[in-house]
């Protein structure tokens, strides 16, 4: 790392850190603007206590000997990315949204398709660096204040400001060799997924379930070599196929596994176009026909930067369900056919995940008796009852099936326990004594940060004249799409290369 890259770093983190010691010294809360979110959660915090992160946004250093990288916390994953891949470098975790930053990642409990073998995004990570709630400037690491490095974790940044992490590499690859395995129902896949994840040579593992009744579960291998006969699929160009339906089309009348071959960026970020499958949503609720030449013309509105601008401008989240549920495996095909009975929501995402030897607020903690047992993340989007009242017990429900069967949700969605529900889920005493060792109760708590107002939600098919004409079909959407065109983020996804 140059002088000027450290000195211009460390500048902007004192600028920082008096910022925050100027609210501590007034008593005032105050939350961090990061700039941008993939939160489903709506944005409702008003006021001018703000902590502006919004310029960490720079790659710092690429370590080739130690495979590791320095990287600000507002890096998205796709430039991340793109300045690995020229050291033949990759993050051993990449999350599939190519604008979920690593500070995001960090802080929001991220799994992906190699989750099973390496962990969560955060156990990547060797350290951080963080101003803490009193302006106090610390380092977080393995050998110094790994509890803090451990508890800052899916924390939603709750114990502190986080300014730049050391993230470990590994040696990337051309392709990925994904294999299509075909099933045919919901325990044929919970085995199937058990299965290939003991397979060392397996790099990454997830699946989708377009019915009770029919899915497929995608492996895949890092790999060089191409054989003459074997074919390349891209999925970043307009003309390619979303991933969902084009896995949908590798095992539509198979009854034996395919495979092909993929360039790594194209898999890593394969579920960018029409995030997973929820951009379907959008072509139903505009009544617009669904097929690959409407796909292809109205792409640039389809990835996810652009998708997550005009679903927070237009106010429909709260019309659906969006939760990753994460389970034991033995618990995995009664939750399921739970969900399959109650919502009716297909496809689901599945992806098994390492879990965290250590408390956290992630929603994979380690079991009571140091149990290690592999956990399986369950991806639920989808419509959502009309009614706010409606919604509202449904999503109740839903909370307190995932509790009985010893699940935990990610919390960067919306979660509707009350404060004595949600902290018989998650450790409360180990939380607030961290929170009182490093002195971060001048930010808000985790339940401040995820909570929904019950009674305001139950009540929202009342609210402003805005709130009601927002819900008039189409113009919550219209608006929607329009703030999305002029937005940042618009541009931004066009010039990704992970597109």
């Amino acid at each position: 790392m140059s002088e000027k890259i450290k000195r211009d770093h460390d500048v902007a983190v004192g600028d920082i850190a008096q910022t925050i010691r100027q609210f501590a010294a007034q008593g005032q809360k105050f939350r961090i603007n990061h700039g941008s979110t993939n939160s489903t959660r709506p944005l409702t915090a008003k006021g001018r206590h703000f902590v502006d992160t919004s310029k960490l946004s720079r790659v710092l250093e690429i370590d080739e000997a130690r495979k590791t990288c320095l990287v600000e916390p507002n890096v998205p994953m796709d430039r991340l990315v793109e300045a690995t891949l020229p050291h033949g470098l990759v993050p051993p975790v990449v999350m599939e949204f190519p604008g979920i930053t690593v500070g995001g990642g960090f802080s929001g409990s991220s799994a992906e398709s190699s989750s099973f073998k390496h962990g969560l995004f955060d156990r990547t990570v060797e350290y951080v660096e963080m101003v803490l709630a009193n302006g106090d400037v610390v380092v977080c690491s393995h050998d110094e204040n790994e509890d803090l490095l451990q508890g800052a974790a899916g924390a939603m940044g709750t114990f502190g400001v986080v300014t730049l992490l050391e993230i470990r590499l590994v040696t990337a690859t051309k392709y990925v060799r994904l294999s299509y395995i075909p099933i045919k129902g919901v325990p044929e896949a919970v085995e199937t997924l058990q299965k290939v994840m003991l397979d060392d040579a397996t790099d990454y593992l997830d699946g989708i379930l377009f019915s009770q009744n029919q899915g497929a579960i995608i492996s895949g291998q890092m790999t060089d070599e191409k054989s003459v006969d074997e074919t390349i699929q891209t999925f970043r160009s307009a003309k390619d196929p979303w991933f969902y339906l084009h896995a949908r089309q590798m095992i539509r009348n198979k009854t034996s596994t395919t495979t092909q071959l993929v360039p790594l960026i194209d898999y890593l970020f394969r579920y960018d176009r029409g995030a997973f499958w929820t951009g379907s949503y959008a072509f139903a609720y505009f009544k617009t026909p669904f097929n690959r030449f409407t796909r292809r013309f109205l792409d640039n509105f389809f990835h996810t930067r652009v998708m997550y601008k005009a679903a927070d401008a237009s106010q429909l989240l709260h019309q659906y369900i969006a939760q990753d549920l994460a389970l034991p495996f033995p618990r995995a095909t009664e939750f399921i056919d739970y969900t399959a009975r109650t919502f009716g929501i297909w496809p689901l995402w599945l992806c098994p995940l390492k879990p965290t030897p250590y408390v956290t607020l992630s929603p994979f903690p380690a079991s009571g008796n140091g149990a290690s047992a592999p956990i399986l993340n369950i991806g639920l989007w989808g419509q959502g009852p009309k009614s706010a009242k409606g919604f509202v017990a449904a999503n109740r429900d839903l909370e307190r099936k995932l509790v009985e069967l010893s699940g935990q949700k990610a919390l960067y969605a919306h979660t509707y326990y009350t404060e004595d529900e949600f902290w018989r889920v998650y450790d409360r005493e180990w939380y607030d004594a961290l929170r009182q060792k490093y002195g971060a109760g001048s930010l808000p708590s985790a339940y401040d940060k995820v909570k929904v107002d019950l009674d305001t939600a139950e009540g929202r098919s009342g609210g402003s004249l805005r709130d009601r004409v927002f819900r008039v079909r189409p113009i919550g959407g219209l608006y929607g799409v329009f703030k999305a065109w002029r937005s940042a983020e618009y541009r931004e996804a066009k010039r990704s290369k992970g597109r």
